[in-house]
């Protein structure tokens, strides 16, 4: 894991790279109008050390293994850790802990592979690293955020993007869920002063208190826009995506739906 740290939140298209003495991301090949640039598989390794662990494989693609490899260079991987169970961050677990011979843990028993599973408040350590694990519900109900204390950095999966909103995975993922996890990821950063937010697709951003407030700022936002296009007499998630995300490409359209049926669900719940 060696070689120039690649800017953090710049204008350059993102291709994964050293981020920080900790951390390394390799790039998926899976880049989509919903994945961004693809997903972002993450290494990490304290310095000097001959175990590493990675997060969030990404699809079954034998070359993006042969990548994770080379990157690792030679480490030993300890530990497969995945934020959620969505196909583009978990679809290659196996496969990879198949390659390296680690176990895959995550918060879904289902989903978990030579491992009893993660829970809120575990310690993952790997060669002097700890990793400390955060449930984080609400973009899925198995949503979870891993932060890295001697790196400063929170590495939130789809919770919070680095370009962009995430999707709230209605019925399985949960608004309230979500608000509540951003204001734990937020006191996170705050009270321990984190400095690197390592999403799970698109670039790494410093100030991660101040990204994810302005997350929760956008979501307060939306849910005033969807209050208006009910009061302007939408009845269903197409007739307010219709209204509410003119701004957004229409390729994203079906994702947004996804959303405002759980930005509906939320209102509903407060209206009762």
């Amino acid at each position: 894991m060696s070689g120039r740290l690649v800017p953090l939140g710049g204008s350059e298209p993102w291709a994964g790279g050293l981020v920080s003495a900790r951390s390394t991301c390799v790039l998926a090949p899976n880049a989509s109008a919903m994945t961004l640039d693809g997903t972002n598989t993450w290494i990490l390794r304290e310095p000097g050390s001959f175990e590493c662990i990675v997060v969030d494989p990404g699809p079954h693609d034998l070359g993006h293994f042969d990548a994770i490899q080379r990157a690792v260079d030679d480490a030993r991987v300890a530990q497969i850790l995945l934020t959620h169970g969505h196909d583009d961050h978990s679809e290659g677990a196996r496969g990879l802990a198949d390659v390296v011979g680690a176990p895959v843990s995550a918060l879904d028993p289902q989903f978990a592979y030579g491992s009893q599973g993660l829970h809120d408040g575990d310690v993952v350590e790997a060669g002097g690293l700890d990793v400390h694990i955060v449930s984080t519900p609400g973009h899925t109900s198995d949503s979870l955020s891993f932060h890295v204390p001697a790196d400063g950095a929170l590495l939130t999966g789809d919770t919070v993007l680095g370009r962009g909103s995430t999707m709230v995975a209605y019925p399985d993922g949960d608004l309230g869920q979500y608000l509540r996890s951003l204001d734990v990821l937020e006191s996170l950063a705050r009270s321990t002063d984190a400095l690197l937010l390592l999403p799970g697709h698109g670039q790494a951003l410093p100030n991660p208190a101040d990204v994810i407030a302005g997350y929760r700022t956008h979501r307060h936002q939306r849910l005033d826009q969807v209050r208006a296009a009910l009061g302007a007499g939408a009845t269903t998630a197409p007739e307010v995506v219709e209204l509410v995300y003119a701004d957004v490409p229409r390729e994203l359209w079906p994702a947004a739906a996804v959303s405002v049926q759980a930005q509906l669900a939320y209102l509903a719940d407060r209206d009762e």
